[in-house]
Parts: C-alpha cells; sequence; structure tokens
C-alpha cells in the first residue's frame, strides 16, 4: 500500500494514510499537495499529481491529553530497543511498570518502561531506588512522529525534512522490521 505523510497546516507531521485517502482530501479542498511523485494518478478521463506528502489546509488541534494505547512495539521503539535499566539490547524484552501495579501503579506512558527479564525479575514488585536501579530520564509518552515511523515500513528519504524537527524527541535508533 502507497502511503502518504499527512501534514498539519503548520507543516507539523500528524499521520499517515492511504494514497487514496490523500486523493480524497486533496480533492475536496481539504488539503494541498506539498511533495508529489514523479508519475500521475489517473482515471478513465483525469490526470492528478500523485501525493506524496500532502497538508492539510486549517490547522488540526491535537489535544495533548489524548495519549496514544500502550503496545510493546511502540514502548520498545521510545526506549531504543533496549533496556531503561541495564542498557542490554540483547535478551528478551519486556514491558515494567516503575511504580509496580499492586503499589497503585498504572498502566500509562509515565509509568512503563523497556526492560530486560532480568532485570524485571530483579526489580520485582519494588520501586527502583528501593533496589538500586536507576532510570536514566523519566518516562513520558512518545512523540506522534514515533507512530509515524512505527506505520511505515521504510520511511521515505523525501519525509525526512517534514519528520527531521520531531525526530528528537524520539528515539533515533531504527525501528526494526520484524518487531
Amino acid at each position: 500500500m502507497q502511503h502518504v505523510l499527512v501534514l498539519n497546516a503548520s507543516y507539523e507531521p500528524l499521520n499517515v494514510c492511504s494514497l487514496r485517502r490523500a486523493h480524497v482530501l486533496v480533492f475536496k479542498g481539504k488539503a494541498e499537495v506539498v511533495e508529489e511523485l514523479d508519475r500521475p494518478l489517473c482515471s478513465a478521463e483525469s490526470r492528478f499529481s500523485w501525493p506524496h506528502v500532502i497538508r492539510l489546509l486549517t490547522y488540526v488541534r491535537v489535544p495533548r491529553m489524548v495519549q496514544r494505547k500502550i503496545s510493546r512495539r511502540a514502548l520498545f521503539a521510545r526506549d531504543g530497543w533496549r533496556c531503561v535499566y541495564c542498557g542490554t539490547a540483547s535478551g528478551r524484552l519486556t514491558l515494567d511498570h516503575v511504580i509496580p501495579r499492586s503499589r497503585g501503579g498504572g498502566s500509562v506512558w509515565e509509568n512503563v518502561v523497556t526492560s530486560c527479564a532480568p532485570c524485571n525479575l530483579r526489580k520485582g514488585n519494588r520501586l527502583p531506588h528501593e533496589i538500586h536501579m536507576e532510570l536514566p530520564h523519566p518516562p513520558r509518552p512518545p512523540a506522534p512522529v514515533l507512530f509515524i515511523r512505527l506505520a511505515t515500513p521504510k520511511i521515505p528519504q523525501r519525509w525526512e525534512r517534514y519528520l527531521g524537527a520531531y525526530t528528537a524527541a524520539t528515539s533515533t535508533v531504527p525501528v526494526p522490521a520484524a518487531a
């Protein structure tokens, strides 16, 4: 499936959509083509530009309080596919609640981290400081760009200039294709 990058009116990356959805948004006058591919999009009677990056014409307020659902793949990508406690990238990665659920910790982005199985087992039902484990930084929700990178198997080079400014808030480690 051909993916098209969708930008807000402010050029902030929002998501990716199908070629068909992008064409409908452009055709209805809700978006404009910012980047197009060299080949045309043809119907029986017409030729259109083949959108590669589109920009919405009206600004869409994205509520920051609405958090995306936690998935292991998104969590591991946020944390660079390595254990936050020991830094290992080998072995089996697991999801760890910084404040254990049995102690009232929730399953929210600010309370979950990537942990290797040995560190998770060592931590168990305790807080990290209770067993002298440290978090390098407090966990936080990932930037929307992370989800764009996860949704598209290979990021086209022409998208990088739109995603680049927002990548600093996410992991710069490439996302494995078969994770």
